[in-house]
């Protein structure tokens, strides 16, 4: 048995799949070795009809349990969309959307805590909304503070975390933004998301990267694992283009420093981790988002290629810095035969 600390492999399953359906997402992640991941968009019956997770009636979350413990598969959390609207009604140019807080803590909100629930996860990924395109976040800050801590208290309600994902465009786009959110938040049950990609996708290096990964390392409760090539040809205008996102690389090759991030987080583990099993989580989960094949503001993809790209390359680096994980042995494959 080794010393190193150890991390749980997750992955957005969706990215995997030509066709988002269930069975392709699970039979991706089953043969990657995988046993947990954040169902997003999926086709449970695969009859062509694509849905949020978050949007499935009964019927399609009992048929895709089903496909659960078929596969062996577990789910680490919601791949919500909750925070992704605007936190005013203002016309600043965007695609993004307002909607009453009242009533998107009725529907989205609901649906959101209705999924992680009869899914049987902990945890919602969550965002942190957006102020009007192209101004400081900094006044808009105690709005969104009071929002998010809205729905935190709904998720607590029902034994849930709600993990902030650190985003461009949106309040939380930086880890100082982020840390303060976490700050005013302050609510036991509210994490934060570090994720590289999101980091380096806004021009940064990759020294920029762990200075930011430091910034919330109080916070932080799980990791995404995404990087990105920084195009020097492209004019930086404080403004991340989500629809353009195309330099999206594997995780051993970027510009968001991965080696460096990892060193640092082994060193927090033993620490993150017992925070995470207090709140009900089995530990800390690593989680593959890669976009290799393109990312925009809800999604992105990666092909089952991609994904086990993707994989590979996280494995590769957690080999290098002496992080422990778990993928499916032959000893797994025994004990489903029975011997």
């Amino acid at each position: 048995m080794s010393d190193n600390p150890r991390v749980i492999l997750s992955a957005f399953a969706d990215e995997a799949a030509n066709h988002k359906t269930a069975v392709e997402q699970m039979v991706a992640l089953s043969a990657l070795g995988l046993r947990y991941y954040s169902p997003r968009f999926i086709d449970v019956n695969s009859d062509g009809n694509i849905k949020h997770v978050v949007d499935l009636n009964k019927s399609e979350y009992k048929s895709l349990l089903k496909l659960h413990d078929e596969y062996g598969i577990n789910v680490t959390s919601i791949g919500a969309r909750v925070g992704k609207i605007k936190l005013v009604d203002k016309d600043d140019g965007s695609h993004n959307v307002f909607v009453p807080f009242k009533e998107y803590l009725k529907k989205e909100v609901a649906n959101t805590i209705n999924a992680a629930t009869t899914l049987g996860t902990k945890l919602i990924r969550g965002f942190s909304f957006y102020p009007p395109k192209g101004e400081d976040p900094k006044p808009y800050m105690n709005q969104a503070v009071d929002q998010i801590g809205q729905i935190v208290d709904l998720c607590a309600a029902e034994g849930l975390v709600y993990g902030l994902e650190i985003e461009p465009n949106l309040i939380g786009e930086t880890g100082p933004l982020l840390a303060e959110l976490a700050r005013k938040v302050k609510r036991p049950n509210m994490v934060t998301i570090y994720d590289g990609g999101n980091i380096a996708a806004q021009n940064k290096d990759a020294m920029q990267c762990l200075s930011e990964f430091n910034d919330m390392k109080k916070s932080m409760g799980w990791l995404h694992i995404k990087d990105y090539a920084v195009d020097n040809d492209l004019e930086w205008t404080g403004v991340v283009d989500e629809e353009r996102l195309k330099n999206f690389v594997p995780a051993n090759v970027g510009d968001a420093g991965h080696e460096f991030v990892l060193r640092e987080l082994r060193e927090m583990l033993p620490k993150m981790e017992k925070k995470m099993k207090k709140l009900g989580v089995p530990g800390v989960f690593l989680e593959v988002e890669p976009h290799l094949k393109g990312g925009g503001q809800f999604g992105g993809f990666s092909g089952p290629d991609g994904i086990g790209v993707a994989v590979r390359a996280l494995c590769s680096v957690l080999d290098y810095v002496g992080i422990d994980y778990d993928l499916r042995t032959f000893k797994d494959i025994q004990e489903l035969r029975g011997f």
